[in-house]
C-alpha cells in the first residue's frame, strides 16, 4: 500500500469537534473500499510520533473525504490544516464491509462518529442499486451528520439520546423496527452499542467495524489483538471489520 503525501483541497467543520476534510489523493482514492482506513501522520515533524487511523469516509475519483473529531493533539494540528496544505496517509489499510450477493435491502447503523464509514458504503450501495437505509444516533442535534452531505438515494433515520431531533432515544432502539426489512446489517460506533446489538438475536448477517487504538496500522506491534471465536486477531490487518458474533464481546478491554 502507498505512503502519499496529498494537497488539502478543503477542511470544514461541520459539527462542534469534528471536521470534514478532502485531500487530492490519486494513489489512494481510488483503490479505496467502505470500510477501510487510512493512517495519517499528524504533525509537520515527528510529534506526535505516530499516525492516527482514520476510516475512509467518502471517495469521488481521486479525491478522498476524512471525517473526524478532535480528540487529541494530532486530530487538533489536523483540524488546523487548510487547502494547499499537504498530509500524509498510508492506505488504504483493512478488510472493508462486504455485501452478500443475496442481499438488497441494507440497514447502516451508525452511533455518534461512525458515520465516518458508513456514508462511503451508503454511497457505493445506492450507486449499485442496493436500498440502503442510514440510521445516525447521537447525543443531540448538533452532533448529527448534515443531510446535505449524504449521497443521493440514501434513505436517513435519525434518533438522538435528548429528543431534539428524530426519534427520542438509541440508535439500536430505532435499528429494531428495521430489521425484518434488511437483509444484512451493518454498524460502526461505540462497544456499548455494539454489546446492546450482540444481546438481540440477530438472524442476519451484521458486520461491525471496531475502533480501537492502532499504533502501526500494519500487524506489526500487536498492539490491537482481540479474542474471537476464531482465536486472537488484530484489528488492524484482520479487520477492522468482524462479524458480530465472531468477537468475545465479554473478554473485550478497551
Amino acid at each position: 500500500m502507498p505512503i502519499e503525501t496529498c494537497l488539502v483541497l478543503s477542511n470544514e467543520g461541520l459539527t462542534p469537534g469534528a471536521y470534514l476534510l478532502w485531500l487530492e489523493a490519486p494513489e489512494v482514492a481510488p483503490h479505496a473500499r467502505p470500510g477501510q482506513y487510512v493512517m495519517v501522520r499528524c504533525s509537520s515533524d515527528h510529534d506526535p510520533l505516530l499516525r492516527r487511523p482514520l476510516s475512509v469516509h467518502r471517495v469521488e475519483e481521486e479525491r478522498l473525504a476524512l471525517y473526524f473529531a478532535v480528540v487529541g493533539r494530532g486530530t487538533e494540528w489536523l483540524a488546523r490544516r487548510r487547502p494547499s496544505d499537504e498530509v500524509d496517509i498510508l492506505g488504504p489499510l483493512g478488510n472493508g464491509f462486504k455485501i452478500e450477493p443475496h442481499s438488497r435491502n441494507l440497514l447502516l447503523v451508525a452511533g455518534g462518529m461512525g458515520i465516518a464509514p458508513l456514508v462511503f458504503l451508503a454511497q457505493k450501495a445506492a450507486a449499485e442499486g442496493y436500498s440502503p437505509i442510514l440510521i445516525h444516533g447521537a447525543p443531540g442535534a448538533l452532533a448529527l451528520y448534515p443531510q446535505r452531505l449524504l449521497p443521493p438515494r440514501v434513505d436517513l433515520r435519525l434518533a438522538t439520546e435528548d429528543g431534539s431531533q428524530g426519534e427520542k432515544g438509541l440508535a439500536t432502539e430505532l435499528m429494531v423496527r428495521y430489521l425484518e426489512w434488511a437483509d444484512q446489517v451493518f454498524a460502526c460506533g461505540p462497544v456499548g452499542m455494539y454489546r446492546a446489538m450482540a444481546a438481540h438475536d440477530l438472524d442476519k448477517p451484521v458486520q461491525v467495524s471496531l475502533e480501537v487504538r492502532l499504533a502501526c496500522g500494519l500487524g506489526g506491534c500487536l498492539g490491537c489483538a482481540i479474542h474471537t471465536r476464531q482465536g486472537q486477531r488484530l484489528v488492524c490487518r484482520d479487520g477492522p471489520i468482524f462479524d458480530l458474533g465472531e468477537i468475545l464481546w465479554d473478554e473485550l478491554k478497551m
